[in-house]
């Protein structure tokens, strides 16, 4: 009977042990909160209507339906990107936050009155994937008297002293910006700078003719090349765009400093836990495949990718790698 009853207990005490010790594994699954619990902001650093707000409302889209939860695109311009950037690096790393952007120039070039110290660098950031590779193309007034890149250099020398020159880009640190003084530099001209908060201002004033070069990403000036009001100069790609076939790469023209790479990715805020990359990588690998997406893509010249937080990850390095000399020897930083 007492045998009988210590091998009773010795079983119920058994039982309990593996029930404590299943609890205990179980737990910090248990723990995971939900993702997402609520709506997901999308922060583009630029004011609305350029190309990177406009994929960026497209992969929203589609990533709303996969997450099952609202994803909503929020402009929040300014320095080149750098505002929008540094206020997703100050979020809270839950992933209900987010940044669609091309870090490697305003990480490196950003915020120039904050005598070269930018306010966030890649280390504030969870690369989540690299979503779109996007051309970038070099326009003119059509009252400029070049029809590419190299006679545009010959026109402003012939203009020094005479005409001053105008050039616009989407703020100090973007790629335009950058892409330009290496462009003066090598071409020995001279040209000044009028920033703006956006790629829709900017493609206004070229239009208007009040400012006389500029670019940014292809979609936002090719309507406007396509009606005769901008005249396409060169694109800062490796190679010819499909969208563009007559307009010749930087590096063809004998500017080859100038070739810059221009993409945007999703980031969040260092600190967002695995598995919520993890599963935004997913959903936004998933959207880059989505047939209707990639042809709104195809219109605006933007190739889509969907590529792994960890290939976005050196994407970046390299970038800035580059990037980083180039804005030293310019001295776009105010020391």
């Amino acid at each position: 009977m007492t045998d009988d009853l210590t091998l009773s207990t010795r079983r119920r005490v058994l039982a309990l042990s593996a029930l404590a010790a299943f609890l205990a594994l179980s737990a910090p699954v248990a723990a995971q909160p939900a993702y997402p619990t609520r709506t997901i902001r999308v922060i583009v650093p630029f004011p609305a209507g350029g190309t990177t707000d406009l994929v960026a409302r497209l992969f929203a889209q589609r990533l709303g339906e996969g997450l099952g939860q609202s994803v909503i695109v929020e402009n929040m311009g300014g320095a080149g990107g750098s505002v929008g950037a540094d206020a997703v690096a100050k979020a809270e790393p839950d992933g209900h936050t987010l940044l669609f952007h091309n870090l490697t120039f305003s990480s490196t070039t950003a915020s120039l009155q904050f005598a070269g110290r930018a306010r966030h660098d890649l280390a504030d950031f969870a690369p989540i994937s690299l979503a779109v590779n996007v051309p970038m193309l070099v326009v003119a007034n059509p009252s400029v008297p070049a029809r590419d890149l190299k006679e545009f250099a010959a026109f402003a020398k012939e203009s020094a002293g005479k005409t001053p020159l105008f050039y616009g880009s989407t703020g100090p640190g973007s790629i335009m910006n950058l892409a330009t003084e290496v462009f003066k530099r090598d071409a020995g001209i001279a040209m000044e700078h009028v920033p703006f908060r956006g790629a829709a201002p900017l493609v206004q004033e070229l239009v208007a003719g009040r400012i006389q070069f500029g670019g940014d990403q292809l979609s936002t000036a090719l309507p406007h090349v396509q009606s005769g009001a901008l005249k396409p100069l060169a694109t800062l790609a490796e190679r010819r765009t499909t969208a563009l076939p007559e307009v010749p790469t930087v590096r063809e023209l004998g500017f080859p400093n100038m070739e810059l790479r221009g993409w945007n990715g999703f980031f969040a805020p260092a600190k967002t836990p695995e598995p919520i990359v993890a599963r935004l990588h997913q959903e936004i690998a998933k959207a880059a495949q989505h047939p209707e997406l990639r042809r709104r893509l195809a219109e605006v010249g933007a190739e889509p990718v969907g590529s792994s937080p960890a290939e976005l990850r050196e994407i970046v390095r390299e970038q800035i790698d580059r990037v980083r000399p180039l804005v030293s020897e310019l001295k776009l930083i105010v020391q």
